[in-house]
């Protein structure tokens, strides 16, 4: 049927006569066009441009319902508007959490909810002699007759009227219920509801990430960069003197007539079987353990420093994504297509530590920073139930109470661990593997598990029902030996995209807690297993104390008690005024 107009202002709230505080609304909103709100099993009522964020605003503010939409666009699109939902739905987070990867639309969302299949969806084309409608194909009924939706309205037609702005949420409240009865057909994955609504939440704290912004101090980091590269070049000339002086340092160490390209690595270790060091790799690590044989090594890695600045973070990256307002903007996802870690452009997922300085709290405002500690081997001990090993969690230091039950040093603890669930089984910590296998059986069980499942090109899906995908094709026209060895690398993957994913899944858990409970400040930056929070001066102290209540929340929430012993969750929580004060 046609979406109801909404009579008057007066009955802005009599649109959903018994909403209750986090029940789900459909919204769907176009600035400029007009916005629209649906039950969840009823009709849409259609608002116009001129009453719609008014609407929304006192319906957020008066009930706080959760609001279902198609994708994060919906959110940035309210957050523009200065409206800050509390909660929300976000159809497209629930789909990559059910189906795994990162590409989707709405095409995809409502195929996948209605067992259409996905090879099969139409593309957009324009309507002429050949393709031409059917007769009974409606052009404003965004379902085609193949039960399909329509690619015009997927692209954008949605949004042209405030009638199929009524359709389209009343299509997103019928994918919301069909969402619910996937995640309750997940097998042995009785989290899946919660994470999808926290996955949701992590897309909403997305948005707010692309539109405030990371404070940057550009005098300081225009400093920093001038440190290793020089000033900022008038022109492409200076430019390329700039490159020319860089290179020169390295390649003073070589005689003349060298022919080294620095910007080749098989070239580098020609240079450096020139000085007598031969390297299997060029890769900093191996060249660090090596620094101390020859000089040339210690200024290739200082040029490797300076080049990284000059070619991804230096003037032109202040240039690209920082804005008057002085804040540092890229996109940001609250999943990637793997096991679902927060990605963000802009170089702010892997910004150089020497850069940290000039991330400064505005005047007037600090910097709470926390970040979790060993979190992948504690969660490991949650996902898998492990007596003994959630017990080294009530250690600060958890790889100490490990060494101690092995019997070897604490580094040979930590990187045996590590190896388990990174499937390294060679170097320091091969050894004391064999007493991982004893010490803490189930743990390693889960990563076998995993292991071998993921070997055979079997799908994974983690503790809070995220699927991971597992490409296992291409492989036909391989050797024997190479089949093996992708396999063992799939395996290698599988069981750390286990224990990363669940981890993912809580560290989003405890942030869009923390985004809830902190009223004083945002957060600025989710940098892996770290938060970064803008507050009030005056408010920092109550800022950090609850930045730990709400990881004692969310470990409560994601890893509850049982019968053995509970995981514990640690945190390093700092009052900072520049990033790089942190310890």
């Amino acid at each position: 049927g046609t979406p109801t107009d909404l009579p008057g202002s007066a009955t802005r709230l009599g649109m959903i006569p018994s909403l209750t505080p986090g029940e789900p609304v459909a919204l769907g909103f176009e600035p400029g066009v007009g916005a629209a709100l649906a039950p969840i099993n009823g009709k849409a009522t259609v608002l116009s441009t001129a009453e719609s964020l008014a609407v929304i605003r006192q319906i957020e503010n008066d009930i706080g319902p959760r609001w279902v939409w198609w994708s994060k666009a919906t959110a940035k699109a309210l957050i523009i508007n200065n409206i800050r939902p509390a909660r929300c739905w976000d159809l497209a987070a629930v789909q990559r959490l059910i189906f795994g990867g990162w590409q989707t639309n709405a095409a995809s969302i409502w195929a996948a909810t209605r067992d259409l299949d996905p090879e099969r969806i139409p593309k957009d084309s324009p309507v002429d002699l050949f393709t031409a409608l059917e007769p009974d194909d409606d052009p404003e009924n965004p379902i085609r007759l193949d039960g399909y939706l329509r690619p015009d309205w997927v692209d954008g037609q949605w949004s042209t009227t405030p009638p199929r702005i009524g359709r389209w949420t009343e299509l997103a409240a019928s994918v919301y219920n069909a969402q619910i009865v996937q995640l309750d057909d997940l097998q042995g994955r009785p989290r899946a509801l919660a994470t999808a609504r926290s996955e949701s939440a992590a897309e909403l704290l997305a948005a707010e990430l692309e539109h405030d912004g990371l404070p940057i101090d550009i005098g300081e980091a225009e400093r920093v960069i001038a440190d290793y590269i020089g000033p900022k070049p008038l022109d492409a000339a200076a430019e390329r003197a700039q490159v020319a002086a860089r290179d020169k340092v390295v390649l003073d160490h070589l005689p003349a007539g060298h022919g080294i390209d620095l910007r080749n690595p098989s070239s580098v270790k020609s240079l450096l079987r020139r000085v007598g060091i031969e390297v299997a790799d060029t890769r900093a690590s191996t060249l660090e353990r090596r620094r101390d044989e020859h000089p040339v090594l210690d200024a290739l890695l200082d040029w490797r420093k300076a080049e990284r600045i000059a070619t991804t973070f230096g003037y032109g990256w202040l240039d690209r994504n920082v804005g008057a307002d002085g804040r540092l903007r890229g996109e940001w996802s609250g999943a990637d297509g793997a096991a679902g870690r927060m990605t963000a452009t802009a170089g702010l997922h892997n910004m150089p530590s020497e850069l940290r300085p000039g991330i400064v709290a505005p005047p007037g405002r600090i910097f709470v920073r926390a970040d979790l500690g060993q979190i992948e081997p504690r969660v490991l001990a949650a996902v898998s139930d492990d007596h003994d090993l959630a017990l080294a969690t009530h250690d600060a230091d958890m790889y100490a109470p490990v060494a101690r039950r092995l019997r070897v040093e604490r580094e040979v603890a930590k990187v045996a661990v590590l190896g388990a669930m990174y499937g390294q089984t060679t170097g320091l910590g091969a050894a004391a593997l064999q007493g991982l296998e004893s010490a803490y059986p189930k743990a390693m069980e889960y990563l076998r598990t995993a292991d071998v499942a993921a070997q055979g090109g079997h799908n994974l899906r983690t503790v809070g029902g995220r699927c991971v995908k597992m490409n296992a094709t291409g492989t036909v026209d391989m050797s024997d030996r190479a089949a093996r060895s992708r396999a063992a690398a799939r395996g290698r993957f599988g069981r750390n995209a286990m224990v990363q994913g669940a981890a993912a899944e809580f560290f989003k858990t405890w942030a869009v807690t923390v985004r809830a409970r902190c009223t004083h400040g945002v957060i600025v930056l989710c940098l892996h297993d770290e938060l970064l929070l803008d507050v009030p001066e005056t408010e920092s102290a109550v800022a950090a104390q609850l930045v730990e209540q709400c990881l004692q929340e969310a470990a409560h929430r994601w890893a509850p008690p049982t019968d053995g012993p509970i995981v514990q969750f640690v945190a390093d929580i700092s009052e900072i005024v520049r990033w790089s004060d942190a310890k």
